[in-house]
C-alpha cells in the first residue's frame, strides 16, 4: 500500500513538473535595440508595457530585454528626452526581437528652458519668447560660422559677413549702432562670455565657437533678459554644453569641395561611477576658408571638458576651456553700384569678385610698427582674428530643507590674443589717390617698380586694424537663493563681474591694388620721382583718420544684486517679476599717440614714412575713474488656456552699458560718473501666443521697443553716433511634421524701426530690413536613415545708413544639404552654403551714390557658394 502511495505521489510530482514545464514554454522573451535616425544607440530610454506596470530602461549600448510574456500581441510606449513619443504593436511568439528607431522631436514647446529664467520651466509655462536649437536644427541651415547659427531665430538679425567672428547682432529693430551686439548678450552656460558685447576688435563672437560639445542653443529675446544678466535688455543667446549623462561620441572629420578648408571634431561623454558623469570634446581645423586670401587663414581649434556629480539633493558641474583659433577677418570690400540710391544694382568689380574675394594678400603678411611699450613689433595679418581663451568654472544647485534652493555658477576666464585685418578707408581712381599726396604724384608697382596698371583702374586706401588684445579676462558669478512658499516662488541672487579691457591699437596705412587675386602693393612717388612709401606702406600711423593710435587700459567691476517673484495665482495663470540693480565701478587709464622718428626697418636711414611714426603716448595717459549705476525691472503673466495652447504677456526695462566707445571723447569727464553718457535705455512690451499640435507647434510674439542712445564711437566712421528709435514688429515661429518623414520649419519677423531723434529723425534705421524670414524643409528617407534638407534664408530691402538714401536690395540666400546613412552610426554629409551664389550686401560705409552712374563703394557681402563634405561617426 505504501508503495502504490509512494507510486501516485511521483506520478503526480511528474505530472506537476511537466504542466510547469508546458506554462514556462509558452512564456517568451522580448529583447532589441533602441537607436536614433543615423543608427547610434540610445541609452537610458524609457519602454513601458501598455496597459501594464512593466517598464525598463536601456542599457548603454541602447539594448532592452522583457521577460516572462505571454504570447500574443501587446503595445509598447517608448519616450526619450528630445525625440517624439512612440507606440508601436509587437506580436510576441517565442523569444521576439523587435528593434526601435526614435526621430528627434521638432515640437519643442515641452522643452525645458533655462536660460533667462529663475528656474527651469516648460516653453508653454513661460512668460518669455525663446528659441531652442538642437544641433541637428543647427546643421540644416548648413552654418560657416557662429553667426549664421543665428539666421533662422525670429526677431534676430546676424549680419554675418564678417567671418568667424566681428559679427553684427541685433534684436528687435534694435540698431547696430556701433558693431557687436550690444543689447544681446552672447553667454556659455549661463554666464557671458565678455561683459560687453560690443568692445571694438573684440566681440563676444570671436571668443565662441559651435562644436560637438554643444548640447543646444536657447535665444531669448526680451523677456526677463533685463533682470537676470547685464548688459542684455534685448535678449540672451545661451550655448549649453552636454554633461555626458547620455552616454555616447561623435568624430567626424569636414572638408571643402570648392574651398581650402579641413577640420575635424570629436567628443565623447558617459558615466564614470554612481551618479558621476563626464563629457570631453574639441575641434582642430586648418585651411584657406571661403575667400581667397592667399594664405592660411584658418588655423586652430577648442578643447572643452566638464565633470558632473550628482548628490541626492543637488548636483556639481566642473568644467573647462582652452580655445586658440585663428580666423581671417572679412572687411567691406569694393563693390560696383548703378542706377539710382532708391533702386541701384549691385554688381561685383570688374577683377574683383566681391562673393570670394578678400583684401588679404600675400604681398601683406605682416604689419610693422612701434608696439604699446615702445619697441618694434611685428605682427602676422594671417593671424586675423585670433582669440586666446582660458576659463575655469563651476555650477553648484541643491535643495535645501524646508523648500530652499541654492545655486552659484562661477567662472574665470583669461582672454587675449588680437584682431588684424586690412580696412579700405577709401577706394578711388589711381589718379585720385596719386594726387591726394601731391600734384603730379605717380602709381607703380612695390614688386617692381612698373607703372601701376589695373584693369580696374582702381586703388584702395588700406588702413590696417592691428589690434592686440593684450587683457580681456573676466571673472563672473551668479549666486541664487530660492524658497517656494506654496504658490509663491522668491528668488534672490547677487551678479559679480570683473571684466578687464586692455588693448592697443597699432594701425598704418598702405596703398593697394584692386583685385581678388593677392592684390599687389603700390608705392607713391612724388613729383620729382622720390619714394614716398616703402613696400607699400606711406605711414605708420593713419594720417586720414588723425591718427588712431591707442591705448586702452580699464577694468570694470559690476555688482548686481536682483529679485524674482512667480505667483502660481490659479492653476492656469501665472505672474512673473523682477528687479535688478546694477553698480558699475570704471578704473584705469587710456592713452593717445605720438609722432616721433624712428628707423623702423633699421637700414640707418630715416624714410618718409619713418620721418612720422606713430606710437602710443604712455607719458600722457588720461586717467579713468567713475560710476555708474540702473535700475531695471520686467512684469509678465503667462495664461495656459489648456495643455496644448497658452498666452503670455511681458513688460520690461533695462540698460546696456557702454565701455571703451566712450572714451577718447575731449568732451567727457572720466573723473565724474554723472557727466560720462555710460548708458543706453532699452523698454520692450510683448504679447505672444503659443500653440502646440501633435505633430508640430507655431509662435506668435507681437513686440514694441524703445531705445534712448547716448552715444558711441564708431572708429571706421570716426565719429560718435547719438540716436532714439522705436520699433513696432511680429515674431512667427512654426515647425510641422506634414507626414512621418517630412517637416517643415520656418520663421518671420516683421519689424518698423524708426529713428526718433537728431536729423535723421523719421527715418528708418541703417541696415534694418522690414522683413526677414527662414524656411527650412527637410526629407528623411529609405527607412529615415538618409535626410535631404534645404533652407531659405531672406530678408528685404534695407538702407546702408540713417540718411536712408541708398538702398541695399533684399535677398534670399538658399543653402541645401544631404546626409547618407552607410552604416550604423556612420553616415556622409554634403552640405552647400549660398548655392545659387548670390550677391547680398548687409552693410555698406557710402550711404548715398551719384545716380546713373558706375560708382564704386565699400560694402561687405555674405559669402558666396562653398561646399563641403562631412563624414561622421556616432558612438
Amino acid at each position: 500500500m505504501k508503495t502504490d502511495n509512494l507510486l501516485w505521489k511521483r506520478i503526480g510530482l511528474l505530472i506537476a513538473l511537466l504542466l510547469f514545464n508546458v506554462s514556462f514554454s509558452q512564456n517568451s522573451n522580448l529583447s532589441g535595440t533602441v537607436t536614433d535616425t543615423s543608427g547610434a544607440p540610445l541609452p537610458g530610454v524609457n519602454i513601458a508595457i501598455k496597459n501594464s506596470s512593466k517598464a525598463i530602461a536601456t542599457d548603454a549600448n541602447g539594448k532592452y530585454a522583457f521577460n516572462n510574456l505571454k504570447n500574443g500581441s501587446i503595445g509598447l510606449i517608448v519616450t526619450y528626452i528630445g525625440f517624439k513619443k512612440t507606440e508601436i504593436s509587437v506580436n510576441i511568439n517565442g523569444n521576439t526581437v523587435q528593434n526601435i528607431t526614435l526621430t528627434e522631436d521638432t515640437n519643442i514647446l515641452e522643452d525645458v528652458v533655462i536660460t533667462g529664467v529663475v528656474n527651469p520651466k516648460a516653453k508653454i509655462k513661460s512668460s518669455v519668447s525663446i528659441t531652442s536649437l538642437g544641433t541637428e536644427q543647427i546643421n540644416q541651415s548648413a552654418p560657416r560660422s557662429t553667426a549664421e547659427i543665428f539666421r533662422t531665430i525670429p526677431g534676430i538679425r546676424s549680419e554675418s559677413s564678417g567671418g568667424e567672428g566681428n559679427s553684427n547682432i541685433s534684436v528687435r529693430g534694435v540698431p547696430i549702432s556701433s558693431g557687436g551686439s550690444k543689447y544681446l548678450q552672447l553667454q556659455e552656460d549661463g554666464l557671458p562670455v565678455l561683459l560687453f558685447g560690443d568692445i571694438a576688435f573684440a566681440t563676444a563672437d570671436i571668443f565662441t565657437r559651435f562644436d560637438g560639445n554643444i548640447a543646444k542653443v536657447e535665444a531669448i529675446r526680451g523677456g526677463s533678459a533685463s533682470t537676470l544678466s547685464s548688459n542684455s535688455p534685448g535678449g540672451i543667446i545661451n550655448f549649453i554644453s552636454k554633461t555626458g549623462k547620455t552616454e555616447g561620441g561623435n568624430i567626424s572629420t569636414t572638408f571643402g569641395l570648392d574651398y581650402g578648408n579641413f577640420r575635424t571634431d570629436i567628443d565623447y561623454g558617459g558615466k564614470i561611477g554612481e551618479g558621476l558623469y563626464f563629457h570631453a570634446g574639441g575641434f582642430y581645423r586648418t585651411g584657406e576658408g571661403v575667400r581667397k586670401t592667399g594664405f592660411n587663414s584658418n588655423n586652430g581649434g577648442q578643447f572643452k571638458f566638464n565633470i558632473t556629480k550628482e548628490f541626492e539633493n543637488g548636483s556639481i558641474t566642473v568644467y573647462a576651456k582652452f580655445l586658440n583659433d585663428r580666423a581671417a577677418a572679412y572687411m567691406p570690400m569694393p563693390v560696383a553700384v548703378s542706377g539710382t540710391n532708391a533702386n541701384p544694382t549691385w554688381k561685383s568689380v570688374n577683377g574683383y569678385d566681391a562673393t570670394t574675394g578678400a583684401l588679404q594678400s600675400i604681398y601683406l603678411t605682416h604689419n610693422l610698427g612701434l608696439g604699446p611699450d615702445g619697441n618694434v613689433r611685428r605682427e602676422a595679418v594671417a593671424n586675423g582674428m585670433h582669440p586666446i581663451s582660458r576659463s575655469i568654472g563651476a555650477n553648484a544647485n541643491f535643495d535645501l530643507d524646508g523648500g530652499w534652493k541654492i545655486t552659484d555658477n562661477i567662472r574665470f576666464t583669461s582672454n587675449s590674443g588680437g584682431f588684424i585685418s586690412p580696412f579700405p578707408a577709401e577706394l578711388a581712381t589711381a589718379a585720385t589717390i596719386a594726387n591726394s599726396f601731391g600734384t603730379g604724384s605717380t602709381l607703380v608697382y612695390a614688386d617692381n617698380g612698373a607703372a601701376f596698371n589695373n584693369s580696374n583702374g582702381l586703388v584702395a586706401r588700406i588702413h590696417m586694424f592691428d589690434t592686440q588684445l593684450n587683457n580681456m579676462g573676466n571673472f563672473m558669478n551668479d549666486l541664487r537663493l530660492t524658497k517656494k512658499f506654496d504658490k509663491v516662488g522668491i528668488t534672490a541672487g547677487l551678479f559679480k563681474s570683473m571684466q578687464n579691457i586692455s588693448m592697443s591699437w597699432l594701425w598704418n596705412s598702405y596703398v593697394q591694388e584692386v583685385s581678388d587675386n593677392n592684390p599687389r602693393l603700390i608705392d607713391v612717388k612724388n613729383a620729382g620721382g622720390a619714394l614716398l612709401s616703402e613696400n607699400g606702406l606711406y605711414a605708420y600711423g593713419t594720417p586720414a583718420w588723425g591718427n588712431l593710435a591707442r591705448n586702452y587700459d580699464t577694468q570694470y567691476n559690476v555688482s548686481a544684486p536682483y529679485v524674482n517673484i512667480s505667483i502660481d495665482a490659479t492653476d492656469k495663470l501665472s505672474l512673473e517679476g523682477g528687479l535688478r540693480y546694477d553698480k558699475g565701478k570704471v578704473t584705469g587709464s587710456f592713452a593717445g599717440g605720438t609722432s616721433t622718428a624712428y628707423d623702423i626697418n633699421n637700414d640707418g636711414t630715416i624714410s618718409v614714412p619713418e620721418q612720422n611714426v606713430f606710437a602710443v603716448d604712455n607719458a600722457n595717459a588720461t586717467a579713468v575713474n567713475y560710476d555708474y549705476d540702473y535700475y531695471s525691472y520686467t512684469l509678465g503673466a503667462n495664461f495656459l488656456i489648456n495643455n496644448k495652447q497658452s498666452v503670455f504677456a511681458r513688460y520690461s526695462r533695462g540698460a546696456s552699458a557702454k565701455a571703451d566707445r566712450i572714451l577718447f571723447n575731449s568732451d567727457l569727464d572720466y573723473l565724474n560718473g554723472d557727466k560720462i553718457n555710460a548708458l543706453d535705455f532699452l523698454q520692450q512690451a510683448e504679447i505672444g501666443y503659443k500653440q502646440k499640435f501633435n505633430k508640430g507647434y507655431f509662435y506668435a510674439t507681437a513686440f514694441h521697443s524703445k531705445t534712448d542712445e547716448q552715444g558711441g564711437f564708431e572708429a571706421t566712421s570716426n565719429s560718435i553716433i547719438q540716436n532714439n528709435y522705436k520699433s513696432l514688429g511680429l515674431e512667427l515661429e512654426s515647425s510641422y511634421d506634414v507626414v512621418d518623414n517630412l517637416n517643415l520649419r520656418g520663421s518671420l519677423t516683421y519689424t518698423k524701426a524708426e529713428i526718433t531723434s537728431g536729423a535723421n529723425d523719421g527715418n528708418q534705421p541703417r541696415r534694418q530690413p522690414k522683413l526677414m524670414y527662414s524656411f527650412i524643409p527637410t526629407y528623411k528617407f529609405m527607412d529615415n536613415k538618409n535626410t535631404l534638407g534645404l533652407s531659405f534664408i531672406g530678408q528685404s530691402k534695407a538702407y546702408a545708413q540713417d540718411s536712408n538714401q541708398l538702398v541695399m536690395n533684399g535677398f534670399v540666400i538658399i543653402n541645401g544639404f544631404v546626409e547618407v546613412g552607410i552604416a550604423k552610426g556612420l553616415s556622409l554629409n554634403v552640405s552647400g552654403n549660398n548655392l545659387f551664389n548670390t550677391l547680398a550686401i548687409t552693410e555698406a560705409e557710402e550711404g548715398s551714390i551719384t545716380e546713373n552712374t558706375v560708382n564704386y563703394v565699400r560694402a561687405r557681402s555674405l559669402t558666396g557658394r562653398s561646399v563641403s563634405m562631412c563624414l561622421a561617426y556616432k558612438f
